[in-house]
């Protein structure tokens, strides 16, 4: 009756079990899902990608050295000063000015500068024998200059510029290699959640394996045919067992929590998810590469090989501005004006201001000074040099030292990481091959031991082998599984390890850098 009572309620103990478990929410995903997942979410990947949209707008901060400037100023002013003769004026003198000034000016890419201005003032004033007044003055004028020496050229005066391009380069290049780490750190956490489940399968068969023993035994028990003391071998290593399936359950849980930290699962799709079920399993392709064609793709492919070439080229432009700087100030200066003035025009008895009778004014206004001016009526130019010839160029000859130090210094760095790629793609294509191998081995290895195995099962079952041998070879061939399994795994992050060292992971993902560096 209790038999039959414990039978009915492990039943329903079962069912409910399997019920929960039914009802536990897993999640699906590929490698490429977590791929993209990590480059969408994570949150290594969403600061970096800050820096090239950082370095971009410092590339139209320094563009703006060549955007027209235009300047206007206004000025009105009134002074009054005692008169100290009846000739000047009567009791004060007052004098009333205002003055506009527009100006544009174009920086261009030889280091000169363009600069078209017109000034315009009124003059009104209280002062005697005027001949004009109020007076109307107006001036345009066209001014070139143009450095011959020091800070000529177009590399000079677009330095900052060509600065600005060279660290957005840089930053893009920089976050390529963030990319590509990342994509790596998803491929390993992938790979290790595929090893650390099927490893539990292995782990869980073996322990199927030990159970069937056990049962064997104890029936075996049950009718006389082996003593109490020979069943208790089968059962310690029942309960070995049972606590590697633990350790390898908190493995997949681990690896599970690894994977879905790297690619950031937004809050809405992990909640509730009891388990991540990677679809892709692992494959032992073999992949031909000779190291001679590593290196070349590599020197061709690596972002941060890329990023220190591209820091010599920035670093050689500052030696040729600091270099330049040791010139003397060489500067051709041109300008042409065209005046024009205006006003009310006085006419004085007999044309003799200082009788200080005025029989009548003749108007005139701004706008005749304006026509005046930008009519061309009065030409003026002038061209001259001027040359100026620092008696020290200490700081000046200190900065060009610096400079060509610093390039020296990109030089080694470049030289130095050249070495580091060489021993990097050397151990990746060594990986490679020898896990490719380690496959082949181990897979030869796991099937002699399963022959092992069922031979000494086989043994055992016409009395001719013990527990222990059995469970040995049972041991040995679920390691043997094991072993192999982990080879493939190796040899995919192996595969994975390589193309980040050649710098091809984005092409061999089919992932566009494009997509994720800021337009």
């Amino acid at each position: 009756m209790f038999k039959k009572a414990g039978i009915l309620f492990a039943t329903i103990l079962i069912c409910s079990i399997t019920a929960v478990q039914g009802q536990q929410k897993q999640m699906s995903l590929s490698l490429d899902d977590c791929i993209v997942g990590a480059m969408k979410n994570n949150l290594n990947v969403a600061v970096e990608i800050l820096n090239p949209e950082i370095a971009d707008t410092r590339v139209w901060q320094a563009s703006e050295k060549f955007i027209p400037a235009l300047n206007f100023s206004y000025n009105k002013r009134e002074t009054n000063t005692a008169s100290y003769s009846f000739i000047d004026a009567a009791d004060q003198v007052r004098t009333f000015y205002n003055e506009y000034n527009l100006s544009l000016y174009q920086a261009i890419p030889t280091g000169g500068a363009f600069n078209l201005s017109l000034n315009s003032y009124q003059n009104d004033t209280n002062r005697r024998f005027q001949t004009i007044n109020p007076r109307f003055g107006s001036t345009l004028t066209f001014s070139f200059s143009q450095p011959l020496l020091k800070n000529f050229g177009f590399r000079i005066s677009r330095r900052e510029i060509i600065v600005a391009k060279y660290n957005r380069d840089i930053a893009e290049n920089q976050f390529h290699s963030i990319l590509l780490g990342t994509i790596f750190s998803v491929e390993q956490a992938y790979w290790n959640l595929v090893y650390s489940i099927e490893d539990l399968k292995v782990k869980k068969q073996s322990l199927k394996l030990a159970q069937d023993l056990l049962e064997d035994n104890q029936k075996r028990l049950d009718v006389g045919s082996i003593a109490p003391i020979d069943i208790y071998t089968a059962q310690a290593e029942v309960a070995t067992r049972e606590a590697d399936i633990l350790q390898a359950e908190a493995l997949v849980k681990n690896s599970e929590d690894l994977l879905t930290t790297v690619i950031n699962l937004p809050d809405s799709e992990g909640a509730g998810i009891e388990a991540v079920v990677p679809t892709d399993r692992p494959v032992y392709e073999k992949r031909e590469i000779s190291l001679e064609e590593a290196l070349v793709t590599a020197m061709h492919n690596r972002p941060d090989l890329k990023a220190l070439m591209i820091d010599i080229k920035s670093r050689e432009l500052d030696v040729s501005y600091a270099k330049n700087q040791l010139l003397p100030e060489l500067n051709l200066v041109a300008s042409y004006w065209s005046p024009g003035i205006s006003g009310n025009q006085i006419i004085y008895q007999d044309n003799n201001a200082f009788s200080g009778i005025i029989i009548g004014t003749i108007p005139g206004g701004a706008s005749d000074a304006l026509r005046d001016a930008f009519g061309f009526k009065y030409n003026n130019w002038s061209v001259g040099l001027t040359l100026s010839l620092p008696l020290e160029t200490l700081f000046s000859r200190a900065e060009f030292a610096r400079a060509k130090a610093r390039r020296e210094q990109a030089l080694l760095r470049l030289k130095d990481q050249e070495k580091q790629i060489f021993l990097e793609i050397k151990t990746a294509v060594r990986a490679v091959q020898t896990d490719f191998k380690r496959i082949q081995a181990y897979a030869a290895a796991r099937e002699l031991a399963g022959k092992k195995m069922e031979a000494e099962v086989e043994k055992f079952k016409v009395g001719k082998s013990t527990n222990y041998l059995v469970l040995q070879y049972q041991r040995d061939e679920a390691n043997a599984r094991s072993t192999e399994l982990k080879a493939i795994i190796d040899y995919n992050m192996s595969l994975a390890n390589l193309d980040r060292a050649l710098g091809v992971t984005l092409e061999s993902k089919n992932i566009k850098l494009a997509d994720f560096v800021p337009d």
